[in-house]
């Protein structure tokens, strides 16, 4: 049953509240991501998800007001904060496509010259990292400083823990980028760059925190504040990178079911936009054999499916 199709008049705690029921019905969550102690333990029977309209009035349900470790979520603000400074130039250095290999895969880069596939795989996310930190002298800095600033939360913060459990199991990402650096395409010293990355990586926030600072993406570029980060081209070609590489080897799938941009990360979160409508966080840390949030994906399909709203 679609609840509403008119999004002039459309609603959106029924909707969500509508999600949430069918959510709790689902059997089988996934589990948590294992491989990063710190996450280990988080229930996958959590819940929570969040719409953020366009003047920052937001919606939840369930736990989202829970504060989660975003992980890859945050590789999208780090590619809009460097595209914004560099523009066109970074596509030079990371490409556009859809690897169809796990995001932390080497197998790639050796014959496609130390270029990532595209910025939200591991290896492509630490070529953009390392390009925000040549340009701000701090990218981990500069993404905290960003994440505060369109949620209005001045309160997220890094979590040492999570930091401190990625740096210890991080071999993988360190031979990326050695390997990456031996075709030239790093600029930072490797250690510091695992640094940015992992701190990064371990920005905790909760499902009104992300959708709300998702929503420039929504509005095309322009920040909460009413200024510009990104040109209305740039922004589009942001979301029409979510969309197609966005959920890892998954993009494919998650496109036919939730049609719209999307983003995920190991810690359970998905954010997605609506483009000129609104944007969306989902969090549950179950995870399916892709890396990707199991409930996460069904709420964002069921939202999708109940409003009417998606980009085809």
């Amino acid at each position: 049953m679609v609840i509403m199709t008119s999004t002039s008049s459309l609603t959106f705690l029924p909707v969500l509240e509508r999600i949430a029921e069918e959510i709790a019905r689902t059997p089988g969550r996934g589990r948590p991501a294992d491989y990063i102690p710190a996450l280990a333990a988080r229930d996958p029977r959590s819940f929570g998800m969040a719409v953020a309209e366009l003047d920052g009035t937001v919606y939840g349900v369930g736990d989202w007001r829970q504060p989660f470790s975003t992980q890859s979520v945050t590789k999208v603000f780090t590619l809009a904060l460097d595209l914004s400074r560099e523009g066109d130039e970074l596509w030079e250095h990371v490409g556009r496509e859809p690897s169809g290999n796990p995001f932390n895969s080497l197998v790639q880069l050796e014959y496609e010259h130390g270029i990532p596939r595209n910025p939200f795989i591991n290896a492509g996310a630490l070529v953009v990292t390392d390009r925000l930190q040549t340009r701000t002298g701090d990218a981990a800095g500069e993404l905290l400083t960003f994440l505060r600033a369109e949620s209005g939360n001045p309160d997220l913060g890094f979590d040492p823990e999570v930091a401190a459990s990625e740096t210890q199991h991080g071999d993988r990402n360190a031979a990326l980028a050695h390997f990456m650096a031996s075709y030239g395409n790093i600029d930072n010293p490797v250690p510091d760059l695992l640094d940015q990355y992992f701190r990064q990586c371990s920005i905790t926030a909760s499902c009104a925190d992300l959708a709300l600072a998702t929503t420039f993406l929504a509005r095309h570029g322009i920040r909460a504040d009413g200024t510009r980060l990104l040109t209305r081209s740039q922004a589009k070609q942001i979301n029409a990178v979510m969309l197609t590489c966005g959920t890892y080897d998954a993009a494919g799938d998650f496109a036919h079911r939730v049609g719209l941009p999307g983003k995920s990360g190991v810690g359970g979160g998905i954010i997605a936009v609506v483009p000129g409508r609104c944007a969306l966080c989902v969090w549950s840390p179950g995870l399916d054999e892709r890396g990707n949030s199991v409930a996460g994906v069904a709420a964002l399909d069921l939202f999708t499916t109940l409003t009417g709203l998606s980009v085809f």
